[in-house]
């Protein structure tokens, strides 16, 4: 019992690491173009992580990926519950999570 706090105390270590560490570690390039709207910025990143010189291509990507989701309609549960192509999968799911649920193999 007396070694408790010791337990507790030893995620000082990781945490110092990483705060001593993050600074040096290259932004993602998609936070960078996406949120940022740092395109020179993105490309160095995508540059880094790839290892070549040529991420247009990549740039390209990320950004069809922000159009296509950008025009992505939302649905709520009951609509979801009302298409019926989704209907079977949506109840299967729901009621494997209920059963996992009451299991008790969370407690486990």
């Amino acid at each position: 019992e007396s070694r408790w706090p010791y337990l507790f105390g030893a995620i000082i270590v990781p945490s110092l690491i990483q705060v001593m560490i993050l600074p040096f570690l290259p932004e993602s390039p998609r936070y960078l173009l996406l949120e940022k709207h740092n395109t020179s910025k993105a490309e160095k990143a995508f540059q880094t992580f790839l290892g070549k010189d040529d991420v247009s291509h990549e740039v390209e990507e990320v950004l069809a990926e922000s159009r296509v989701q950008r025009n992505t309609k939302l649905v709520s549960i009951l609509q979801l519950l009302r298409t019926r192509a989704a209907r079977w999968q949506v109840i299967t799911v729901i009621v494997t999570m209920g059963c996992y649920q009451l299991c008790g193999l969370n407690a486990v």
